[in-house]
């Protein structure tokens, strides 16, 4: 079993120190195809944010509900606006923020991996996934 651990450990990566929010931008993305922003200027890298209309703090509160309803994530640092997640897979964990723009009324993204080189389109997927749940389409009568 020891084996295992130390296995699934390694596979995990460790904790970057460079995240977080500086000149109300998130880190940029490396040059692997293994993260999304929606504050990248490239296409590769390039996810749209989440957009809301109405309070910025109930949008992001209704954010931080979906985050903690989901398995595979856990809130690692929390501030006003700003959300840093742990996104796990079997094997790994990838990082996640998420940055409150109250004046352009959106709710900007960063999933990356820890490891590796690609992710086979999860850090994608799993923030579009996040999208839906956000932005749900309306129901017609």
């Amino acid at each position: 079993m020891g084996i295992l651990s130390s296995l699934l450990a390694a596979c995990a990566g460790e904790r970057p120190h460079n995240l977080g929010v500086r000149d109300d931008r998130l880190s940029s993305c490396p040059s692997s195809p293994n993260c999304v922003s929606s504050q990248a200027s490239d296409e590769r890298h390039r996810i749209a944010p989440l957009a809301f209309s109405g309070d910025p703090d109930t949008a992001f509160a209704r954010l931080k509900q979906i985050l903690a309803l989901r398995s595979d994530t856990a809130v690692i640092e929390e501030s006003p606006g700003y959300l840093r997640v742990e996104l796990h897979t079997t094997f790994f964990v990838d990082d996640g923020e998420f940055l409150l723009d109250r004046v352009k009324r959106v709710i900007h993204v960063r999933s990356a991996s820890r490891l590796g080189y690609s992710d086979l389109g999860k850090n994608r997927s799993r923030l579009e996934d996040i999208r839906r749940e956000f932005s749900p389409e309306e129901v017609q009568p």
